[in-house]
């Protein structure tokens, strides 16, 4: 029986807290967006995934080296406290995900740090907040990420996401998004960075219960299971290395003879 995938629920855990925001967000994620994401994952693959939270508050943001050590695929949300993420634990999961584990980055953490470094771009966006509907167009039906999801996911209100977007060309782009002011976003978009794979998923503003549907849950399930790393990853970056003399010779491939014998040494 192949191990569960070990799945790190980050969350901000800002609006669920602060006065302005705290009686909205106790009706609508009354366990904390980051709660409600960890239990949809959780329902949906059981057995399957291991599923843990932290939160920025927590000593090291919840992510110690222990944490991280012991996740393979890690999601993030974050909106009002990106410049509070101390770059010490940006550092650590940068490296964590070049080594091999796998990064979620929901909604407004576009803006994140540890997505704003992976890209190497502003990440910046259109947007308006008028909780207006959001129709989200599958365009890679043979994606993992796509399998069993509507065409198209109906989200009642929501914020709008509007290009452009400011990321570099997505290896994959699984969701498009449209918009009732005719706006369209690139709204689900893969990318692999040193080992690991990274999937961006705007859908879901903390002043909507998003994270409760089951489309988008189910969206979110398929990302852990594409993005676990693969079985034989080491967590170890890319390094620079030392490569003995190559084969070839003032320009010309050395003899077959020679190669064969090599070879078979």
């Amino acid at each position: 029986m192949n191990a569960p995938i070990r799945v790190t629920v980050w969350g901000e855990n800002f609006h669920e807290n602060s006065e302005r925001d705290r009686a909205g967000m106790a009706e609508r994620y009354p366990e904390g967006m980051h709660g409600a994401i960890a239990a949809g994952i959780r329902e949906l693959l059981g057995d399957a995934a291991e599923v843990r939270t932290a939160t920025q508050d927590q000593p090291e943001h919840g992510l110690t080296g222990e944490v991280l050590h012991n996740t393979d695929v890690l999601t993030w949300w974050g909106h009002a406290r990106h410049a509070g993420v101390d770059d010490a634990v940006v550092d650590k999961v940068h490296r964590r995900v070049l080594g091999g584990m796998g990064l979620l980055v929901l909604h407004s953490a576009h803006f994140s740090k540890i997505f704003v470094r992976l890209m190497g771009t502003t990440c910046s966006l259109a947007w308006r907040n008028s909780a207006e509907p959001e129709l989200v167009w599958t365009v890679s039906p043979a994606h993992p990420i796509a399998r069993g999801i509507p065409q198209p996911i109906v989200i009642t209100e929501q914020e709008m996401y509007g290009e452009y977007f400011d990321i570099p060309a997505p290896d994959e782009l699984i969701f498009i998004s449209s918009f009732a002011g005719g706006e369209v976003f690139r709204s689900g978009c893969c990318w692999r960075r040193g080992k690991g794979k990274i999937f961006y998923f705007s859908p879901g503003d903390q002043e909507y219960p998003v994270y409760r549907q089951p489309e988008i849950q189910r969206v979110l399930a398929n990302a852990v299971l594409w993005a676990k790393p693969e079985p034989v990853a080491d967590f170890v970056p890319p390094q620079v290395v030392s490569s003995p003399a190559p084969w070839l010779r003032g320009g010309s491939v050395a003899r077959s003879d020679v190669i064969m014998e090599r070879a078979g040494s």
